[in-house]
């Protein structure tokens, strides 16, 4: 069974920084294209990075310069690391990853606010 988790959300105030994790498990991330996705109540969900099994990433010009997408193959785990947070970053992040088949995380609440 395909299971994606997501940690390391929370509130912080702007300009903090936080890191976020998704661990996999059934799934091997270095062969899949895996992204980080964000959505606020009623809007839609929309990509903020992804990383190909090559390594290439990609962002959001809402984040570049303050958020880095990176993976760690020994530890199947895709991170995003988050910088100089703005209150328009506050959404629920989710981890997505895919290849013939695609699977979401449950999602993982990011609050910034003063």
């Amino acid at each position: 069974q395909v299971q994606l988790v997501e940690s390391g959300g929370g509130l912080v105030q702007p300009g903090w920084s936080l890191r976020l994790s998704c661990v996999a498990s059934g799934i091997i991330f270095s062969f899949r294209q895996t992204g980080w996705y964000r959505q606020v109540p009623g809007k839609q969900r929309e990509l903020v990075a992804d990383i190909s099994s090559g390594g290439s990433t990609n962002y959001a010009d809402s984040v570049k310069g303050r958020f880095t997408i990176s993976r760690d193959n020994a530890k199947n785990t895709v991170y995003l690391q988050m910088n100089s947070l703005k209150p328009d970053d506050t959404a629920v992040y989710y981890c997505m990853s895919r290849r013939m088949s695609e699977y979401w995380g449950q999602g993982t609440q990011v609050t910034v606010s003063s």
